[in-house]
């Protein structure tokens, strides 16, 4: 492969596009469309009596109405248990439309299709249910004590429960471990709710073609593949006769991996049954209410340390809160539970969650899942030892670092892929020197003192973590040279603003030797590449970026034979640069790449001019030869799969320097300082860039973003009212730096980027205010008001 372009920082393609208002998003398409709107539930608990939607036939525009009633056999079956676990003994999805029970506000209930958005709303408030209203189970801890059940079939609300052990050494019990240490110390930490909340909400829009019985969906989603997949056997049909495209999508972050939600079965049932195109775009309120949360989490710690601060047992125990259903099963508690150590040897380890349902919008991954209460722990533990020793935070952390001679490291865990969590590469060492010398930790000392000195508050925090990418179990990508001489690029799982247009332009532009603007890509579409599994678990520039370059392979051995018999050479004695495929050394010896794509397809020559001209300026004729060699095919393309063995490990560390106000208590965050590990970079700007993004999400989760539920079970701030959220105000210019440790287990030496941004702001910035003030925080997020509490409880 060449290296012109791989690594190098190419500005993102498709930003002038987007910028300039011509992006194509779901509620740009179907202007002609009918419209869906759905009766949600107002309640967080209750049994569905009756339904009576007489008052609302009469209004003009109304198209149908349907309820859980009208719904064929297929669609009228729980939705899909998407990854099931053996944990997971109680699993729980919810129907398209609610059956004879809703399980938090929010739920679908009827559905409305109309001539327009604005009828199919007023014929939804017509509608009247009649609801037996149930006591909620709101919060973790009342689920795990509470004699009120979610699901009557579920003891205890627990729908999943499990445990994982590493002994030490010596094989000694991790309790025994932790009783006999030098130290010990134990703890509870807490994190609060929150959501993915990306600009754009859901949305799906149908078109029925009765002539060929076709479907079309576009959808605002991260997996349109598996959305195909779902919808096709939801609804009866060949898996030929079924498209999905995913448009240009404002943001997902997790929230939109669930597939199918019930929109994107029923939307396009209805388009089949009314034989009309019909579009749903989700409002704010209906995201807050009826998608996805995360982050919920109650942990308590336990754990033996020697005087240097070595942690030789470490004991968690978690509750964590999956809401009223499960469709992705418990992936995050999951990640939580074995992302916990981190970039650290811990003598003995022993993880147990109970993962339980409330009366609460489901929980299903966003940026960063499982890792930032992972990460939150693990830091929050570090400092309480240094805390307990009077020991530097950094010298702790060094000193239970893994060593860069020590990888692969086997951390005798069965991650989220049920592989071994066996950590690839890394350098956690050199980060840390390189953290510390990028924020100024050694001179911080001397820097708060000044602050002291003029009244004002100041610390430094700082958080580790690794993190799991590239998960498979797969991704394809498919490359055609055209006789144009350009390249057309497709893979199958969907952009949400990563910028794979770009890096997959860039991977290809390398291993194709041709210029970047030749280069075009493809995501989302199942009409160009109908196997994915999606953009999530930041797996895509490993797994489709791989596929490509394995892709792009083979499109170069095939155009190298090609070129070779044209131009009397060996294969092996020629290269490709800018799009020529000439003998190395003699650039004057040459033939463009387009006309090997000319070449490789001999049926061109009778329609095709320019291509006949290329033929003969190639000294080839279409009657010397067969017109394709026995085993080849025609046309100068290629498509391969990239499946790994293991996921890969990306790596990083954050600092912050904030101030606390000492009459307000509000919080500033005045320095942030990230170093990054992700293996070979494809593109350092977009690796920033999704830092930045992932920190400024972070900030919000730490100091803003949280879901307020009452104990009615009632969201109380389910709009951007009243949901908090940093502004550009809030959040801090990012310093990095790039330490790069190519992984070994895939072609490209790659590790995803997309979450690392995220995963340990909560942590950092708990660790900066606990330094300022002196008080413990183990509760995030932080607001001022809830520090001032601390201090005048400290007080």
């Amino acid at each position: 492969m060449t290296t012109k372009l791989f690594g190098e920082p190419v500005r993102r393609r498709e930003d002038p596009r987007l910028l300039t208002g011509r992006g194509r998003y779901l509620d740009d398409l179907g202007r002609d469309a009918l419209a869906a709107a759905f009766v949600r539930s107002p309640h967080a608990h209750a049994v569905i009596r009756d339904i009576d939607v007489s008052a609302a036939l009469d209004v003009d525009g109304l198209v149908a109405i349907y309820t859980w009633e009208d719904l064929p056999d297929r669609l009228a079956e729980p939705l899909p248990l998407l990854i099931p676990h053996p944990a997971l003994t109680h699993g729980r999805t919810a129907y398209p439309l609610a059956r004879d029970r809703v399980r938090h506000v929010g739920e679908p209930v009827v559905m409305v299709v109309a001539r327009d958005r604005y009828v199919a709303e007023d014929a939804c408030a017509l509608i009247r249910v009649d609801y037996e209203l149930l006591k909620p189970v709101v919060g973790v801890e009342e689920a795990a004590q509470s004699a009120q059940l979610v699901h009557d079939d579920v003891p205890g609300n627990v729908g999943a429960h499990m445990v994982q052990e590493v002994p030490s050494a010596g094989g000694l019990d991790v309790r025994e471990v932790i009783e006999d240490a030098p130290h010990t110390l134990a703890f509870r930490l807490d994190i609060e709710r929150s959501a993915s909340t990306p600009l754009e909400g859901r949305g799906v829009y149908a078109r029925w073609d009765a002539d060929d019985s076709s479907l079309r969906v576009y959808s605002s989603t991260q997996t349109s593949t598996s959305v195909r997949m779902a919808v096709a056997a939801k609804l009866g049909l060949p898996l030929p006769k079924v498209e999905v495209i995913a448009p240009d999508v404002g943001g997902g972050f997790g929230v939109k991996i669930v597939h199918p939600w019930p929109e994107e079965v029923l939307l396009p049932w209805a388009a089949m049954l009314l034989d009309r195109e019909v579009k749903w775009t989700e409002d704010r309120r209906e995201h807050f209410v009826s998608s996805a949360h995360e982050r919920a989490q109650v942990q308590f710690v336990r754990v033996g340390f020697d005087d240097d601060g070595r942690v030789l047992g470490l004991e968690v125990s978690i509750l964590h809160d999956h809401g009223a259903y499960t469709p992705y099963g418990i992936i995050v508690p999951i990640i939580t539970s074995t992302q916990l150590p981190g970039p650290y040897k811990i003598g003995s380890y022993r993880v147990e969650f109970s993962s339980v349902y409330t009366n609460t919008v489901q929980v299903t991954p966003y940026r960063g899942a499982g890792r930032p209460q992972a990460v939150f722990c693990m830091e929050r533990t570090m400092d309480r030892i240094a805390d307990h020793l009077g020991l530097d935070r950094t010298a702790v952390r060094a000193v239970n670092f893994i060593q860069p001679e020590e990888f692969p490291y086997d951390q005798g865990l069965i991650f989220q892929d049920g592989r071994p969590l066996i950590y690839d590469s890394g350098d956690y060492p050199e980060s840390l020197r390189m953290l510390k010398e990028l924020i100024g930790w050694d001179s911080f000392p001397a820097e708060k003192e000044r602050a002291a000195a003029e009244g004002r508050r100041i610390g430094i925090g700082i958080g580790c973590y690794v993190e799991g990418t590239g998960v498979g179990p797969y991704e394809g990508g498919h490359v055609q040279v055209t006789s144009d001489g350009r390249v057309h690029v497709s893979t199958g799982l969907t952009s949400q603003g990563q910028g794979h247009e770009t890096a997959f332009a860039q991977i290809a532009a390398a291993e194709l030797g041709v210029p970047l603007e030749r280069v075009s890509v493809v995501t989302g579409d199942t009409r160009r590449f109908g196997y994915a599994v999606g953009t999530f678990a930041s797996r895509a520039a490993v797994m489709s970026g791989n596929a490509i370059a394995l892709a792009c392979r083979k499109v170069r051995e095939k155009a190298l034979r090609i070129a070779a018999d044209a131009l009397e050479a060996d294969p092996r004695d020629l290269e490709i640069t800018d799009g020529m495929v000439h003998v190395a050394g003699t650039p004057g010896a040459a033939i463009p790449l387009a006309t090997v794509a000319v070449l490789s397809n001999p049926l061109r020559y009778a329609f095709d001019e320019e291509a006949a001209r290329a033929t003969q300026f190639a000294g080839a004729s279409s009657f010397d030869k067969p017109p394709v060699p026995e085993g080849d095919e025609p046309g100068l393309e290629g498509r391969d799969y990239y499946s790994p063995i293991r996921s890969t490990f990306a790596s990083g560390m954050h600092a912050a320097i904030v101030e606390t106000d000492p009459l307000t208590a509000e919080i500033r965050i005045l320095r942030y300082a990230v170093v990054h590990d992700c293996g070979n970079l494809i593109n350092p700007m977009i690796v920033e860039g999704q830092i930045h993004g992932g920190v400024a999400q972070g900030v919000g989760g730490a100091l803003y973003e949280r879901m307020v539920y009452d104990g009615h079970g009632q969201l109380l701030n389910a709009s951007f009212m009243d949901f908090l959220m940093p502004y550009a105000t809030e959040v801090p210019h990012v310093e990095t730096a790039h330490l790069q440790t190519p992984s070994p287990l895939n072609p490209l030496g790659i590790k995803g980027a997309g979450e690392a941004g995220v995963i340990p702001v909560s942590a950092v910035i708990a660790s900066a205010v606990e330094d300022a003030e002196g008080i413990a925080i183990d509760k995030m997020p932080i607001s001022p008001s809830e520090l001032f509490d601390l201090r005048r409880a400290a007080s």
